[in-house]
């Protein structure tokens, strides 16, 4: 598979802030055209979350981790651009995408109100959740919904690298937050 393919849909790694479900869309599975929207919503959104940490944060973990959050995510956004051209698919906005976008305010608005360690706290615990839920919303939605055989192959390619994104995010957490980042290992 190649690596554009990849990294085309590396941005659902961003639905977990939503906390999305399969409950979420049970009413309504998304079609292609509906992740198209959301994956370039999400893909956004962390773009933007990146570019506020680097202005903001002074620790050094935080900062690599929110490059490589843009930097990949830059890359997944071209990536999205180039394989909806390539599939004729056209993103519909959807309740998924406009609640992504919803709540990137709201988290924005909280990260903007914050500065020094309660700023990289909020930003690293905000990473961790989002790729955790973003690996589940993969597996349990958006690949089984995907009809085109191409964006579901990108679907299933990219758990390796949501996974990536999500060790980097607890290892960085673990240097800004111990407490969390246990937690985070060791659920209730």
């Amino acid at each position: 598979m190649k690596i554009s393919s990849i990294l085309v849909l590396s941005a659902v790694a961003l639905l977990g802030s939503l906390s999305f479900t399969s409950e979420s869309v049970a009413q309504q599975a998304p079609s292609d055209a509906n992740i198209g929207a959301i994956v370039l919503a999400a893909n956004q959104i962390d773009i933007d979350y990146g570019k506020l940490a680097l202005t903001e944060s002074k620790n050094k973990e935080v900062l690599a981790f929110a490059q490589q959050m843009v930097t990949d995510h830059g890359a997944v956004q071209k990536s999205v651009i180039e394989l909806a051209g390539k599939l004729h698919l056209t993103p519909v906005e959807n309740d998924t995408s406009n609640s992504l976008k919803a709540k990137s305010v709201e988290v924005t608005a909280k990260l903007k109100s914050l500065h020094g360690k309660a700023f990289d706290k909020f930003y690293i615990d905000n990473e961790v959740a989002y790729h955790k839920q973003v690996t589940d919303a993969i597996a349990g939605v958006l690949i089984p919904n995907a009809q085109n055989s191409e964006l579901k192959a990108a679907l299933e390619g990219a758990q390796t690298l949501f996974l990536g994104h999500l060790e980097h995010a607890r290892n960085v957490q673990a240097t800004v937050d111990p407490a969390a980042a246990h937690d985070a290992k060791n659920p209730m």
